[in-house]
Parts: C-alpha cells; structure tokens; sequence
C-alpha cells in the first residue's frame, strides 16, 4: 500500500467531520435527555410533529441504538391511537424507537386493557404525558355515526367499538355541527383524555402529583399536522 501524508491527512480530517454526525446520530436514536415535566413532553411532541410535517424529520437512523433499547425501555410519553393503517405515532412526532408508549384500538378509545397499559406506563416505566389522538375520515366513529342514524349495529364484536365511541357522537349531536363527524372525533379525544387524568388510583395520583399530564388531539391525515385541543 501507497500511503502519502496528504492522503493520511485527508481521512483523519474526514473521520473527524464523521464523528459529530455519527454521534447526533446516535442522540436522535434514545440517547436524548428525556423530558423531566409532562410540559416538557407535550413540547417534544409538538416540536416532533412540526418536524414531520415540515418533511424535517431527524429520527431516520434506527440501527445505532439497538442495542441500547435492548436492555430496557424509557419511553416520555404514551399515545392512545386509533389503528387506522395512516396513523402511525412515531412517524407523526418524529420519535425513533423506545420514545412512546403505544395503546392502539379503532377509535383511539381507552378500555379497561387500555387503562390497565397506561397505569402500568405510568407507574413502572415513568412516562409523563398522555395524548389521545384522534384523525380526520376516522371510520370507526363514522361507523358509529351510521350505527346511531340506523338504530342498529353492526355485526360480530364491532358493536363493542360503537358503544366505547357513542357517548362522543351523543354530546355533539344535539349541537348540529356542519361537520359531525369532525366534532364527534374531537369530543371523543377530549373524554379519553379526561378519562386518562381522572382514573385512579395510579393515574389519577400521578396528575395530582404533577408528574403525569394528558390531552386530546386530532391528527390531520391530508397535511401531518396534529391539533392539540
């Protein structure tokens, strides 16, 4: 091998430009300080999604940390999600893997599994804030728009989606929005959220506390925005 001085010169520079980028790498990838404060959680979400609708997004790299994620998890807060195939949290909030703790259903509603996850979320892997999050053309409260203008429900165990949204779609109904399915997703959020802060004793103590925040959003398919209400 030939090597002249400039060329060992050239990649000790080029390996020193290297090591920053591999080590912001390496910070997108769960290596961040995590958020101490549920309002510090909210911004991080916030700053996330703004990124991502922006095309901005810098969690792209999910290799370097994996070894890392493999001794445990940290996540800084928890996203109650509807299944819907375009949802997918950690896209939306530009987080890599091992950031959010993850409760899906159709309807983004929180169950008693639901409730039970988030508690042990709360309790044992410290996440500060919880965000229901609903989106625009949801089916599953279209579904149960249809289901309450038929007077009938539909087949095998969808009727347990249907009842979990009903009281949603009942408290906008008499209000007649111009868009009821919009209002309907909304106020379905928001209850969830209540819901959320208001469940005791683990997740009630923790917002008592301070430590735990929550709050509804709605996720705009069309531009990757999310609306935090």
């Amino acid at each position: 091998m030939n090597l002249s001085r400039r060329g060992l010169i050239s990649g000790g520079l080029a390996l020193s430009l290297a090591a920053p980028l591999v080590t912001q790498s390496f910070a997108q990838e769960g290596s961040a300080v995590a958020p101490v404060s549920p309002e510090e959680a909210r911004q991080r979400l916030v700053d996330g999604n703004a990124r991502y609708a922006a095309n901005a997004a810098i969690n792209a790299d999910h290799s370097l940390a994996r070894t890392i994620r493999a001794e445990g998890q940290t996540p800084f807060a928890a996203i109650v999600s509807c299944s819907d195939s375009r949802v997918v949290p950690e896209l939306i909030f530009d987080q890599g893997p091992g950031d959010l703790f993850v409760v899906r259903v159709a309807g983004n509603f929180i169950s008693e599994e639901g409730l039970a996850t988030l508690e042990y979320g709360v309790a044992v892997l410290g996440i500060k804030y919880i965000l229901v999050l609903g989106h625009t053309a949801c089916g599953a409260v279209d579904a149960t728009i249809k289901s309450i203008a038929d007077s009938e429900l539909p087949p095998g165990h969808l009727p347990s989606l249907v009842n979990a949204i009903r009281p949603a779609v009942y408290d906008v109904m008499g209000d007649a929005p111009d868009d009821l399915l919009a209002a309907a997703t909304a106020q379905n959020a928001k209850l969830n959220a209540t819901r959320a802060l208001s469940e005791g004793p683990i997740l009630s103590e923790a917002a008592a506390a301070g430590t735990l925040g929550a709050a509804a959003g709605v996720y705009e398919i069309a531009t990757g925005k999310v609306a935090f209400l």
